[in-house]
């Protein structure tokens, strides 16, 4: 009985250590690598976007912090309602704020409107 014992616990103890070791496997890079990181400058006046796994964003138009919750797709984020604080900013153009979705090529994210027209593009930047 004790040698039976011994022997579904090691079976156990197998089963686990594949989970865990598959599991580590899938939180690996995730399909929307090419979005997920840090975009544009920081520089005053220019905006940025920081961009996680999740598709959740925050950033700045150039004036305004941004934040939001997006859904990542491949090479496309698409970036849902984005919270803005609403300072006035004489001088800066916030176009960043009235993204709808960007695309990801190379280093560059082009990102359009709810019209789906271009509306500027960030470089990606250092990490």
């Amino acid at each position: 009985m004790l040698q039976h014992h011994r022997i579904t616990t090691a079976r156990t103890a197998a089963v686990l250590a594949a989970t865990v070791l598959l599991l580590a496997g899938c939180a690996g890079t995730p399909s929307g690598a090419a979005v997920v990181g840090r975009w544009g400058s920081t520089s005053s006046g220019q905006p940025n976007l920081d961009i996680q796994n999740d598709g959740t964003f925050a950033g700045s138009d150039g004036c305004n912090q941004l934040s939001g919750q997006g859904q990542i797709d491949g090479d496309e984020i698409t970036f849902g309602a984005i919270a803005s604080t609403m300072k006035h900013c004489e001088g800066v153009d916030t176009w960043l704020s009235k993204a709808a979705t960007g695309n990801v090529k190379g280093d560059t994210m082009t990102v359009l409107d709810t019209g789906g027209s271009t509306i500027g593009t960030l470089k990606r930047s250092g990490s």
